[in-house]
């Protein structure tokens, strides 16, 4: 009985593979122009569109512990021979891919104008059924695995393109948000600036049957200086850790907006911040944002942003598209200000 379960999953898991290698004719199709009638075909050529506007859209897989993940990496226009641009990797939600997170937070249009690189990896929907990054499965090593892929697909980029290794940052939604926050405490030495919407506070879970407690807010997160010694001694823990921004609507019902403040919360005490203030911000009609920052020697090492009335959703982002709100204030304007500064201050360091 063993044997044959073990041939029927094998089986089932050469017919997934397949069907993905179908997928991926049908896409290349599709691509050189050929028409294929039939609302299925509409339905793939609509999600094989990228955002519009100048410059690149480089297409590439990274293969590391996780397995084999693809990307796209925008590139900005008019490149210099001598220029080196900072990265920003964009880590999309559950029920999302790398496009629709680009479409949602037009963070290529920004790139533009601003001169930096964007990278959009994808999770492998064998790797997660619903397209979540496993970030709560550390119990078993998935989710150390699949970062340390993800952080295979930034070296890529940065061997392939002009990136500066000096300035790279990571941002993402949701699980994409929880995955930024793992890399953040994994590799704290090779990200200069991380940012977390609508996601779950990190260390909060462990497994796949503590996700769901973690989003809800039913677990306390641990001592980020613990896991951050691991990866650099505990002497340093407490002033390696990237500066973070958090993100949060207080009508999440997805993600409990407690974890906004236990992630600013454990995140201040591993770097030493003390709180601010909290002020309040409101920009015409678009939602107001509460917003509290964690200061050491007068840098803010923590931003803390809740943003009233809004949902599980990218704040500012595109109408009409799921898991965007365009009555939001704008978070891929918020991302890049709080980045662009932590890169600006190590430069003066």
């Amino acid at each position: 009985m063993a044997r044959r379960s073990s041939i029927y999953a094998a089986s089932s898991a050469l017919t997934r593979a397949y069907q993905r290698s179908l997928k991926a004719l049908t896409e290349g199709t599709l691509r050189s122009g050929t028409r294929i009638a039939g609302e299925a075909a509409r339905a793939a050529a609509k999600r094989l569109k990228l955002p519009r506007g100048p410059g690149d859209w480089l297409a590439g897989v990274a293969v590391g512990p996780g397995g084999a993940r693809r990307y796209h990496l925008y590139r900005p226009p008019d490149l210099r021979s001598d220029e080196r641009l900072p990265l920003l990797l964009m880590l999309h939600g559950c029920g999302q891919t790398g496009r629709d997170f680009a479409l949602s937070t037009r963070m290529s249009a920004l790139a533009a104008r601003e001169r930096f690189f964007v990278l959009y990896p994808e999770q492998d929907r064998l790797a997660n059924a619903q397209g979540c990054w496993n970030w709560y499965d550390r119990r078993f090593g998935k989710a150390d695995a699949e970062a340390a892929t993800l952080l295979a697909a930034v070296d890529q980029a940065c061997v392939l393109y002009p990136v500066d290794r000096n300035r790279i940052a990571v941002a993402g939604l949701s699980a994409g948000a929880s995955m930024a926050a793992l890399l953040a405490t994994r590799y704290p030495l090779r990200f200069k600036a991380v940012a977390m919407h609508s996601g779950v506070a990190p260390g909060a879970a462990k497994s796949p049957a503590t996700a769901l407690g973690a989003m809800r807010g039913r677990l306390a997160p641990p001592m980020l200086a613990t896991a951050a010694g691991k990866a650099m001694g505990a002497a340093a823990a407490f002033t390696t850790l990237p500066p973070l921004l958090v993100l949060h609507g207080d009508a999440d019902v997805v993600v409990s907006a407690s974890n906004a403040g236990s992630t600013a919360t454990v995140w201040a005490m591993a770097t030493a911040a003390r709180p601010s203030k909290q002020r309040k911000l409101k920009r015409g009609k678009r939602h107001a944002m509460r917003v509290t920052d964690y200061k050491r020697d007068g840098r803010t090492l923590v931003s803390l942003c809740e943003v009233e009335g809004l949902g599980h959703a990218w704040s500012g982002g595109a109408p009409r598209l799921p898991f965007s709100d365009s009555a939001g204030p704008s978070a891929t304007r918020l991302v890049w200000t709080f980045v662009s500064k932590q890169f600006a201050a190590l430069a003066v360091a």
